[in-house]
């Protein structure tokens, strides 16, 4: 009897403890599971994705903005008549039949049938009072300027989460400021799927808004640059241009104009090809808007002045097994270094080149930062390849000299050539003046400098032979009575299959003003003129134009 009762209790205190043991294991060890299984029954997870920084420029205005739209969803359960339901969204929303039928037939109880819808287009969803359909407000971006900067700008558009993300430009390089942190929320619904209310998710709060960007990108000249630059290039039948300018002293960018260009609202309509900053990405042979560095290399090194003449200037040279000539085979014999500029001599260029010899001029690249990136602050900017000292032959050297045989980015040029202009310094070039934060706190960008190539002097002494070459050279005849604008001009052939196009170039125009006072450095180029192939009649005319009217803006008296 006794040992009935204790096998009795045994066998109960057995069940007791396995009873025990479950509800430990569902409830402790598995309570987070069962949590998540229970949020997914009556509640959803949803993103809650903050409201992108603007984009400013100089005079606070708005070029990348945002405007509020709608996703339009439905709940397939609440969906009363499927056929009139389909035939309504399809027709308002300009979608096939056939997509909405196959969203609606999904057994789920939120499916998103169109993003990017307007205000007006809800109004009228709403108007036909169709159950089961909602909105849910999202942030779209909005350029009030079209295409403006396009290319300076770039666009935003969506990743594989379905999240906003900014591609290239300052979009893309400022990304993660603009678009800020998202957060998250559970979206609780009642039996049939209805949402009854959205509350935080402690471990992910509400995150916070993107930052803006304070440009110094002033839209006026933008929009003289940009103007200037289409004329320009349909006038000489070029495929494309470009037109960069910059505050030498501080490296801001105030403009910077590609054309063709695109529409960074529609940018799916455009080709790929259209969405890079040209002025950072292209690589190009620079012809002779490169000689004034190598020229300022030797005047730097004192290995020539102004006043030394050329002894090999008398007619055409072979290099290396190649024959080099002037660019329009004119010669000047016992020129000065002052008129091999100003007549743009290429064999003056080669003795300029072979005084300085290979280990000086790499070391003047290294210093102006060719080969190197510049660091500005947008998305998309290469950086050429410099080849080693000990790979350079004799006719890399001569060609060097006159810009041929060695590759640059405009930016990387136009930050080199403003170090002249600059008394010597070479400052970073930069877009963005100032970030502000989402409570309106504003932190500036301080100019930053990046090296001296030269000396203060050698800057002055360079200066005043660029401005001995617009006075003087080839393009004297664009040149704008009353201010003396330092400059050269560039002719560059272009590199096909191991040898150059007779007939193709790019045409460009490097310079600044006032020489004594610079208030800009600008380099124009256009990309295969057919009107005309030099740069002297093609990017100085162009070149010339825009300075004319940036000198009016700035307020810059007649100096000459």
């Amino acid at each position: 009897m006794i040992l009935r009762y204790r096998t009795v209790l045994l066998i109960f205190t057995l069940v007791f403890g396995v009873i025990i043991l479950r509800l430990f294991y569902w409830q402790v060890v598995k309570a987070s599971e069962l949590s998540k299984l229970g949020q997914i029954q009556y509640g959803q997870s949803i993103k809650i994705e903050p409201i992108r920084g603007e984009i400013e420029t100089s005079d606070h205005f708005p070029i990348a903005a945002n405007k509020i739209s709608y996703i339009v969803f439905a709940n397939p359960k609440e969906i009363k008549n499927k056929e009139e339901t389909i035939k309504i969204l399809s027709q308002r929303l300009d979608l096939n039949q056939a997509s909405v039928s196959a969203q609606l037939s999904l057994d789920l109880f939120w499916v998103p049938l169109a993003r990017g819808v307007d205000s007006g287009l809800r109004s009228e969803i709403e108007k036909a009072n169709i159950p089961g359909v909602g909105f849910e407000q999202e942030f779209e971006r909005l350029y009030p300027e079209a295409s403006m900067a396009a290319n300076l700008l770039g666009f935003v558009g969506r990743d594989e989460g379905g999240s906003s993300k900014g591609y290239s430009g300052l979009e893309g390089y400022w990304d993660r400021l603009l678009r800020g942190k998202e957060g998250s929320a559970v979206q609780i619904r009642d039996a049939i799927g209805r949402p009854i209310l959205a509350r935080v998710n402690s471990d992910e709060p509400f995150g916070t808004d993107g930052s803006s960007l304070i440009l110094h990108l002033e839209r006026g000249l933008q929009f003289l640059a940009e103007k200037k630059l289409k004329e320009g290039v349909e006038r000489y039948g070029a495929s494309g241009g470009m037109v960069g300018i910059m505050d030498p002293k501080t490296g801001a960018i105030l403009a910077m104009a590609n054309f063709p260009s695109f529409d960074p609202q529609e940018y799916s309509k455009y080709s790929d090809d259209l969405y890079k900053n040209s002025f950072i990405s292209n690589l190009y042979e620079p012809g002779s808007t490169f000689k004034p560095l190598v020229v300022s290399a030797a005047f730097n090194e004192k290995l020539l002045t102004p006043t030394s003449r050329c002894p090999i200037c008398t007619g055409p040279i072979s290099v290396g097994g190649y024959d080099l000539h002037t660019w329009n085979d004119e010669y000047y014999p016992n020129s000065t270094m002052l008129e091999v500029i100003q007549h743009s001599d290429n064999i003056g260029m080669v003795y300029v080149a072979r005084k300085l010899g290979v280990e000086r001029m790499t070391k003047y690249l290294d210093k102006f930062g060719i080969g190197e990136l510049t660091g500005i602050d947008l998305e998309g900017e290469s950086v050429p390849h410099i080849k080693p000292e000990n790979l350079w032959y004799e006719a890399d050297l001569a060609t060097a000299g006159f810009g041929q045989g060695i590759s640059v980015t405009p930016i990387e040029l136009l930050t080199a050539f403003s170090s002249i202009a600059n008394k010597g310094v070479m400052m970073e070039p930069h877009v963005v003046a100032a970030v502000k934060d989402e409570n309106g706190k504003i932190t500036k960008i301080p100019p930053k400098e990046i090296g001296r190539p030269i000396s203060e002097a050698t800057a002055k002494v360079m200066t005043e032979v660029l401005v001995n070459a617009v006075s003087k050279g080839e393009a004297k005849w664009a040149k704008i009575p009353g201010y003396r604008v330092a400059g050269k001009t560039g002719t560059a052939s272009i590199p096909i299959e191991g040898k150059y196009d007779p007939n193709k170039t790019i045409a460009s125009f490097i310079g600044f003003a006032p020489v004594d006072e610079p208030k800009f450095a600008m380099l124009v180029i256009l990309d295969r003129p057919t009107a005309r192939i030099y740069g002297a009649e093609t990017a100085a005319p162009v070149f010339f134009s825009i300075a004319r009217d940036l000198l009016t803006h700035f307020g810059i008296p007649p100096d000459e």
